[in-house]
């Protein structure tokens, strides 16, 4: 076994319920891209085929807080990680107004400390360092890491933790507290959640705050985003589960908001101590709890995911018999976009080589590698052009709209791009 599976809730420690709230199809790692050689060295072992992994959500019955309990080795997860944020214009801007933001609801200036966890290649610390603050990131892709330390952002190799604090504080200015601490897109993929809050807490001043984006789980269900279920994102978040675990650490989700990030997701702010509950931040809060009750989330309750279950299997049908005519048309079909969510809906849909003829990416630590699981070449966006597939499926679905605008080209020659999600859509010249 090369997983193990968690009992027990993970913010709560109440035991899961024996039934599942939602059930994919197993899939391999969602970023475990192979070489050629690697390729030929599992077929000699392994009959070419990469491991599965159940893909299936519990909802805890004491906090509601849903969960994957398949726990796979971090180090394996994320040590050659293939993901960096800086080659993506929209997360670069994004980020860049992101930290715009930090400075003036935190009220950061010149001098202040800032730790960011899961900083991948340092794009949003290098934010907070232009306008003046002193910069740490903690990451544990090694060759990430590394290229981040030599760009100029300093960065600890490693998985946050308590055991980090000494090691951060002696890359900062002596004496001084750390003012804001962040986690983007990261706070949903550790299985030790309280740790990296006694971590966060343990490093930020009396004032000082943590501050955190992670996809919604409302806008999951409400917008078939099932895709970003993939085995490195263990908890899918809700607010009124957070509300309790940061009170067990003496901490306070003090604001919280919808951002459309990633098609949908909650960027929460937490701080040492009690509720201000005459706040706008509380109310804020308040009001996204009283939104999630309305719409069925809550302990033990499965509706919002099995509606989403049904959604899955409708867009499964559209889209699956929309490629299987185009196919036994003679058409040829392409992917557009290599994020770790195209393996989930990959696997769900069963689009593989019988499907799709390669799949382009503009990340060149993808370009000449193989999907996982499915073995698909991953080329450059030139092979819309040279190779002219008649129909490109874009599964970096968040990025659609620079993508056709950046190729409209493609359109030029006759090309069709198809965007599954969150609504399905054709688009073509007139």
């Amino acid at each position: 076994m090369t997983f193990r599976t968690r009992p027990t809730c993970r913010l709560c420690e109440a035991a899961l319920p024996q039934t599942p709230s939602l059930e994919l199809e197993p899939t391999p790692l969602a970023n475990e891209f192979l070489s050629e050689a690697q390729r030929a060295e599992l077929a000699r072992e392994h009959d070419g085929k990469q491991e599965l992994f159940p893909l299936v959500l519990y909802t805890c019955a004491q906090c509601g807080h849903v969960q994957l309990p398949v726990i796979v080795s971090p180090t394996r997860l994320f040590e050659n990680y293939v993901y960096v944020a800086g080659t993506s214009p929209v997360f670069v801007d994004h980020f860049r107004r992101y930290a715009m933001a930090m400075i003036d609801k935190v009220g950061l200036t010149p001098g202040d400390s800032v730790v960011d966890v899961g900083s991948n290649d340092g794009t949003l610390l290098r934010f907070f360092k232009e306008a003046g603050m002193s910069v740490v990131g903690v990451d544990p892709a090694r060759e990430i890491a590394r290229q981040a330390t030599e760009s100029g952002v300093p960065t600890i190799e490693g998985f946050f933790s308590p055991s980090l604090v000494d090691p951060i504080r002696a890359r900062l200015p002596a004496g001084k507290p750390v003012s804001l601490v962040t986690a983007n897109n990261v706070f949903a993929h550790a299985d030790d959640l309280h740790s990296i809050v006694d971590g966060v807490k343990a490093l930020i001043a009396d004032k000082g705050a943590f501050v955190f984006e992670v996809s919604y789980l409302v806008d999951v269900c409400e917008k078939t985003l099932f895709d970003t279920i993939y085995h490195e994102h263990v908890s899918y978040h809700t607010v009124e589960p957070l509300i309790r675990f940061f009170r067990q650490h003496g901490m306070t989700l003090f604001d919280a908001e919808r951002i459309d990030t990633h098609g949908g997701s909650l960027r929460g702010y937490a701080r040492a101590g009690l509720p201000d509950e005459g706040s706008p931040g509380h109310k804020r809060v308040m009001d996204l709890v009283a939104l999630e009750r309305r719409l069925g989330f809550g302990p033990g309750v499965d509706r919002p995911l099995q509606e989403l279950q049904a959604k899955i299997r409708a867009l499964g049908a559209k889209l699956t018999g929309r490629l299987e005519g185009l196919k036994r048309a003679g058409k040829h079909v392409a992917v557009f976009g290599a994020p770790a969510k195209a393996t989930t809906l990959m696997y769900q849909f069963k689009l593989d080589g019988n499907v799709i003829d390669f799949v382009i990416d503009d990340s060149p630590m993808k370009q000449g590698l193989l999907t996982p699981g499915t073995h698909i070449p991953v080329v450059p966006s030139d092979a819309l052009y040279s190779r002219k597939p008649d129909y490109a499926v874009i599964l970096a679905w968040n990025f659609a709209d620079p993508i056709i605008k950046k190729h409209r080209a493609y359109l030029d020659q006759k090309g069709t791009f198809i965007v599954p999600i969150p609504e399905y859509r054709e688009v073509s010249q007139p």
